[in-house]
């Protein structure tokens, strides 16, 4: 019973990393209706940052929190250069462009910091916390900050102007643009928020997977499973998703397939949703008259 309890939570720990991830990949589809499969490559590069910042000898939450604005710039740069020229493009043709910021975050990461494995410091004491035998101190702290940036973005969408309007540029940008508001920067604005939520992921991930240009591959892949679970259009969807799919990669891991298949749970889950419910659990389902 201790080793399953510990199984269970040290899944909600990293589902709360899937979480945050599959939360940005849903608010970029919201805005596009397109997958960012760069997701995991600007956490990724974010971290670097960091860590440079680390390195360079600043303490490690101003790091974090410079990081995270850094990180928010980068996102509205991508989407401001490369992504608005082509978003009246064909779908294909935005996806090849998606997979090259793969190669070229990927690339970029490896030439400026090699591919060496580097380790990412955690913020939380070694000794467990509150003398718990059943999650580490990172492991617990690590739920509580992806938490705190849910309760945030929930605020911030919910009860904000700005919040309201990038909500509605999302749903229905031509009635958005009647009302006077600026699609265009919505989206960005949006893409910022999503590489910000995916560099508080990759600097929470990287004490445990430590830190290499293709640390997020698995993850983004969880990430994915977790958003259609939940639903690629729910918010809240993605974010249950995200501690679910985290709770059962480890229970199976653990228990039943060994941690040499748990990269399989994410493909099977990823599969068995769209063949039995392809919207999830909490997405909508669109019917078009034909």
């Amino acid at each position: 019973m201790d080793a399953l309890l510990h199984q269970i939570l040290a899944g909600l720990a990293t589902g709360g990393i899937y979480a945050s991830v599959a939360l940005a990949l849903v608010m970029i589809y919201q805005a596009t209706h397109l997958v960012n499969f760069a997701q995991g490559e600007l956490a990724m590069f974010a971290t670097y940052l960091a860590w440079s910042l680390i390195n360079a000898g600043m303490g490690y939450w101003p790091a974090f929190f410079l990081t995270i604005g850094l990180a928010f710039v980068l996102g509205v740069l991508i989407e401001r250069i490369i992504i608005r020229p082509v978003e009246n493009a064909p779908v294909l043709a935005v996806v090849v462009v998606f997979i090259a910021l793969i190669v070229i975050l990927n690339s970029v990461a490896g030439w400026i910091y090699t591919y060496t494995i580097k380790t990412f410091p955690s913020p939380f004491p070694a000794q467990p916390l509150f003398g718990n035998k059943y999650m580490s101190s990172h492991e617990m702290g690590a739920i509580g900050v992806t938490l705190v940036v849910l309760l945030l973005l929930y605020g911030f969408f919910r009860f904000t102007p700005l919040g309201l309007a990038m909500r509605a540029a999302a749903q229905n940008a031509p009635s958005a643009r009647l009302v006077g508001i600026r699609v265009g920067w919505m989206l960005a604005l949006g893409w910022g928020l999503a590489a910000a939520i995916g560099a508080v992921a990759g600097m929470m991930v990287a004490p445990i997977v430590f830190l290499d240009p293709n640390m997020m591959g698995g993850i983004l892949l969880y990430a994915f499973a977790a958003a259609l679970v939940g639903g690629v259009d729910s918010p809240g969807g993605a974010v249950f998703g995200g501690f679910l799919v985290g709770v059962l990669e480890n229970v199976l891991g653990a228990f039943v397939i060994g941690n040499e298949l748990k990269l399989a749970v994410a493909l099977v889950i990823i599969i068995g949703v769209l063949v039995v419910k392809p919207s999830g659990l909490f997405g909508k389902v669109h019917v078009t008259r034909v």
